[in-house]
C-alpha cells in the first residue's frame, strides 16, 4: 500500500484529542481538520481513503447537524471513502443514521485506540480491494465493455476472442444462459475492423415464428396484413457491421434454409420482395443449447452448423471460474448501491463465503440479480447471507484459505500420490518429490503416514 493510500484523515475540533488520535494511529500519514469547511478543504488536497469523524462539530458542536451536513459532502466528494463516525457513549440513534447515510461504521467514545486502529485497517483494505476492482473493469472497459474476470481459462478465452477478431469468421459462442455470451460478442465487434459499424442483435427464442422471418430479412409495403411501409430487417440494418444470433439453435427450421442460403450467397430477399439485395455482414451467433445433438434429433441443419461454427468459443459457468463470483459481487454491489443511493455498502463476510459456495445455475445473470435484491433489502451498510437469500456457510471457507493449512493439504496429497504410484518405494518416491530422504520421512510423519513393509 502506498503513502498516499495509507492517509488517514481526522476530523475532531478538540486540539488535545486530536493530537492524541495522531499519536495513536501513528502506523498511518495523519492529517486533521477541526470544522467542515476546513475538512473538506483537506478533503479536495489529499483524497484520504479513510475518514474519522466526530458528528459535533463547530460552530454548534453540541449539535449534530454540522457533522451530518459533512458526512454527506464527503460521501457526495468521494463516494468510495471509509468513513468512522465517533459518537457519544449512549447516541446509537445517531450513529445508526450515519452508517444508513453510507458511513462505514461507528465508535463509541470513550474509545479503546487498538479496536479503532483494527477498524481503519480493515477499511484500508475494503477501499484497496473495491479500487482493484474498479482498476480491473476499466482496464477491460475498451473492447471488452462489461466483461471482469480474473479467471486464468476466461482470460485465456478473451485472448482468443482478440485474435479472431479481425479475422473473417464466423463464430459461435456456447454456454450456459446467463454467462455472458452478448458481452463477448459485443467485445469482438469492438474489437473488429467494423467497430465503428452497428452491432444488430436479435433473439431467435425470443420471437414467435410467424414474426421472426420479417424481423430477419424485412418485408416490402403490402407484404401481409399490417404491412404498411417498406421495412428492412436485422441483417440489412447490420450491413457493414456485426448481425448477433442469439440462441440460434431455437431458429426454426424453415427459417434455418434461408439463413443458409444468405451465409452462402450473401444475399437477401424482403418478404414480398423479387429483388435480391447484397449484405456484407460478419455474424455472431450463440446457444446454451448441443447443436450436435440437435443435429441428431433433426432439428438443426448440418450444413448450417458448418457455416456458423467456423470459430467455436465455449464458455465456462460461473461456478467454474475461480474467484469470480465474488469479483463480480463486489463490482454489482457498487454499482446497485450508487444506483440505489444506499452509500458504501460492503459484503460481510459470511456473505462472500455464501457467494463462494453458492453454484450459481443462472451464471452472471443470477448473481446480478442476486446483489441488487440484497441492497435493496439490506440494513445498515453490510450486506449479510441472509439479505442475499443464500445459507451462510460459517468460517469454514476462509479457515481453509489460510495459506499455511492450503500448502499442507497440498503436501500431503502430493507425498499419498506419489508413495502409491511407486508402490511405497522411498528412494524412487523421494526423487519424484525433488526431496531427500530424511525430508520425505519426515513429511511421512507429520501426515501419519506408515510405510508399507
Amino acid at each position: 500500500m502506498t503513502e498516499k493510500q495509507r492517509i488517514l484523515l481526522i476530523v475532531e475540533d478538540d486540539p488535545a484529542l486530536q493530537k492524541q488520535m495522531r499519536w495513536a494511529f501513528d502506523g498511518f500519514e495523519t492529517v486533521a481538520a477541526g470544522d467542515r469547511g476546513s475538512a473538506i478543504v483537506q478533503m479536495r488536497r489529499f483524497e484520504p481513503p479513510v475518514i474519522t469523524m466526530d458528528l459535533g462539530l463547530p460552530p454548534a458542536p453540541d449539535d449534530v447537524s454540522e457533522g451530518f451536513a459533512l458526512l454527506g459532502e464527503i460521501l457526495a466528494l468521494a463516494p468510495d471513502a471509509k468513513i468512522i463516525v465517533l459518537t457519544g457513549q449512549h447516541d446509537r440513534e445517531n450513529a445508526v443514521r450515519a452508517v444508513g447515510m453510507g458511513a462505514y461504521d461507528f465508535f463509541s467514545k470513550p474509545f479503546e485506540p487498538e479496536l479503532l486502529t483494527l477498524t481503519i485497517e480493515r477499511a484500508f483494505r475494503l477501499h484497496d480491494l473495491q479500487a482493484e476492482n474498479k482498476r480491473l473493469h476499466q482496464a477491460q472497459a475498451g473492447a471488452m465493455v462489461g466483461l471482469l474476470t480474473r479467471d486464468a481459462n476466461m482470460q485465456k478465452l478473451c485472448r482468443t476472442i482478440e485474435k479472431v477478431a479481425s479475422a473473417s469468421v464466423s463464430v459461435a459462442l456456447t454456454g450456459d444462459s446467463g454467462t455472458g455470451k452478448e458481452v463477448l460478442a459485443r467485445g469482438l465487434h469492438n474489437l473488429s475492423p467494423r467497430a465503428q459499424e452497428r452491432f444488430v442483435a436479435i433473439n431467435c427464442a425470443a420471437i414467435p415464428e410467424n414474426l421472426l422471418e420479417s424481423e430477419l430479412f424485412g418485408y416490402e409495403r403490402g407484404a401481409f396484413t399490417g404491412a404498411n411501409r417498406q421495412t428492412p430487417g436485422k441483417i440489412e440494418i447490420a450491413h457493414k457491421g456485426t448481425l448477433f444470433l442469439d440462441e440460434i439453435g431455437d431458429l426454426p427450421m424453415a427459417l434455418q434454409a434461408k439463413l443458409l442460403r444468405f451465409l452462402q450467397e450473401r444475399v437477401i430477399e424482403r418478404l414480398g420482395g423479387r429483388q435480391e439485395i447484397a449484405v456484407d455482414v460478419r455474424v455472431v451467433c450463440a446457444t446454451h443449447r448441443d447443436l450436435k445433438a440437435r443435429i441428431k434429433e433433426g432439428l438443426f441443419r448440418e450444413d448450417l452448423y458448418y457455416r456458423l461454427t467456423e470459430i467455436v468459443v465455449a464458455i465456462p459457468p460461473l461456478r467454474e471460474r475461480e474467484g469470480d463470483a465474488v469479483l463480480l459481487a463486489h463490482h454489482f454491489v457498487r454499482r446497485f448501491a450508487q444506483k440505489n443511493k444506499r452509500g458504501t455498502l460492503h459484503l460481510a463476510d459470511d456473505a462472500l463465503a455464501a457467494i463462494e459456495n453458492h453454484t450459481w445455475p443462472g451464471n452472471v445473470r443470477e448473481l446480478e440479480n442476486c446483489i441488487k435484491r440484497a441492497v435493496i433489502m439490506a440494513e445498515g451498510n453490510r450486506i449479510v447471507a441472509g439479505d442475499l437469500g443464500l445459507e451462510a456457510t460459517g468460517d469454514e471457507g476462509l479457515e481453509y484459505l489460510n495459506l499455511r493449512r492450503v500448502r499442507e493439504v497440498a503436501e500431503r496429497q502430493a507425498v499419498v500420490r506419489v508413495l502409491a504410484r511407486t508402490n511405497g518405494n522411498i528412494v524412487r518416491a523421494a526423487e519424484i518429490l525433488g526431496v531427500s530422504r530424511p525430508s520425505l520421512y519426515d513429511l511421512m510423519n507429520r501426515f501419519s503416514l506408515k510405510k508399507e513393509n
